[in-house]
């Protein structure tokens, strides 16, 4: 997509930030705090530097103004003043994800709205735009109701939805977009308006899956599903079973009911102090399993992995749902990382072990590697036809992430060393590859000399085009610019 802003004469670009912009006069922010219920920054002000920090530690946002909203008049006093003065908007809630940072512009954070409301009778919930999953999950297990996050209870509902979202239960109940009842949003000239699939579709649809740029969303209903207790947790093997485990793994998922859903992840731990001797610099494998059909069922399907040979760690289990997030045991601490994934049509052993030899010991840099495996509901949609949103390559089979932190001495050093090492990752795959996926694109994508390849990879031709048509006729300024998607 080619776009102009006719405001700022600069098109919708993922190679890199448009030209500089001129930053508000101090009178006119001192006006837009007084029409705004929650704090405004500029650079220098004490509290900036905490409002434009999120999860990802290794790149930031450097705007002129931050809006910290409070609701969603505050969202829309913020669009307003930004197109007034011609100033593009960014838009934070937990920034895990940032891919995308303003440099100039207004940057609304939203995490401030974190109000979460389940209604047992409808079996849905409405979320405020900095809700985080961990809230909702707690509010709905008292129901025996559950969303479809993700891995991480700190992850922002609302952005991880708007990509499509493949969480914990992904191949018994689809994408997280597939179960959006209603989304608020603030349009770019500043109206608050309600889309439904009935009102809207074609804005519905774009929101759901197309990579954002479409406006502000404040708010979002969807339906959850109702799951209490898992059977679930983690398979750990040691270097000396690694292959066969992955072998054994690639295998296992074409036997594998819907009701299961699986990934693996391979990590090299340094040898740091700080880590559980279990751990410190081991090469180990850890299979990730969720199951909603009961523990003695999913005893019996993990068998065929249990044979593979002594393991490190075994914590499988029946839990309650609540307990999901230590089925991956993310990290909760803010850090700088960086990372890339691809999403494949199929997959071979040896292809396998060549991405776990690449990605292990001997690699230059730290890489975390999770291969997800995907079909079931994912690929069919939540009613059996092609799903409620623009989700891209539902009929992939595997997503293949790689994730990389970046040290505080040298981090552009690193990065080039980072892109380097996924690129030679990616390439094992290549046969394979469909594209790639919006939520797993983590770390500043701009200024990668694939940018435009990367752009283009998280749709296909035809959902690319109605994209481009969506963008022009809601947001033909192009007001919400900071994102790394060109569709």
């Amino acid at each position: 997509m080619t776009t102009t802003d006719a405001l700022a004469t600069a098109p919708l670009n993922p190679t890199g930030s448009p030209a500089p912009f001129t930053p508000p006069a101090p009178d006119a922010v001192a006006d837009l705090a007084r029409r705004v219920a929650g704090p405004v920054f500029r650079p220098g002000d004490e509290g900036y530097d905490a409002e434009r920090s999120g999860f990802q530690a290794g790149h930031r946002h450097r705007p002129a103004v931050i809006v910290g909203a409070t609701d969603a008049a505050d969202v829309a006093a913020a669009v307003a003043f930004a197109r007034a003065r011609r100033l593009p908007v960014a838009v934070q809630a937990t920034g895990h994800g940032l891919s995308a940072a303003t440099d100039g512009g207004l940057l609304i954070s939203t995490r401030r709205m974190t109000d979460v409301t389940v209604d047992p009778a409808t079996a849905t919930a409405q979320v405020a735009a900095g809700a985080v999953w961990g809230q909702v999950v707690e509010a709905a297990a008292p129901h025996g109701l559950a969303p479809l996050n993700g891995s991480s209870p700190g992850v922002g509902v609302v952005s991880y939805t708007l990509g499509g979202g493949v969480g914990v239960l992904a191949r018994t109940y689809g994408f997280a977009a597939d179960h959006v009842r209603a989304v608020d949003l603030v349009t770019a000239d500043a109206r608050r308006v309600r889309v439904t699939a009935d009102r809207d579709p074609d804005l519905f649809w774009g929101l759901l899956g197309g990579g954002h740029g479409l406006g502000v969303v404040t708010g979002m209903e969807f339906g959850l599903v109702p799951v209490a207790r898992l059977y679930g947790g983690q398979l750990v093997f040691g270097a000396e079973q690694i292959d066969d485990a992955l072998t054994a793994y690639l295998r296992w998922t074409g036997t594998v009911p819907d009701t299961l859903t699986s990934s693996l992840g391979l990590i090299v731990y340094p040898d740091l102090p700080q880590l559980p001797a279990a751990l410190r610099g081991r090469h180990l494998l850890q299979i990730r399993i969720a199951f909603t059909a009961g523990a003695e069922e999913g005893e019996r399907l993990v068998a065929p992995l249990r044979a593979v040979g002594p393991t490190a760690g075994d914590d499988l289990r029946e839990m309650p749902y609540e307990e999901s997030h230590t089925i991956h045991r993310d990290p909760s601490d803010p850090h700088a990382y960086n990372g890339d994934n691809v999403l494949l049509d199929g997959l071979d052993a040896a292809a396998l072990h060549r991405v776990a030899a690449l990605a292990g010991p001997a690699a230059p840099v730290m890489v975390v590697t999770q291969l997800n495996h995907l079909g079931g509901a994912l690929a069919t949609g939540p009613t059996g036809g092609a799903g409620a949103g623009a989700v891209g390559h539902r009929d992939a089979r595997f997503a293949l992430r790689v994730l990389s932190p970046l040290g505080d001495a040298d981090p552009e050093g690193d990065l080039a060393t980072v892109r380097k090492v996924h690129a030679e990752v990616m390439a094992a795959v290549e046969p394979w590859r469909l594209g790639r996926n919006v939520n797993f694109l983590l770390g500043e994508q701009q200024g990668r000399a694939d940018a435009a390849e990367v752009a283009r990879s998280t749709h296909g031709a035809a959902a690319r085009a109605r994209l481009a048509d969506l963008k022009a006729a809601h947001d033909p300024e192009n007001v919400f610019r900071f994102h790394p998607y060109e569709v």
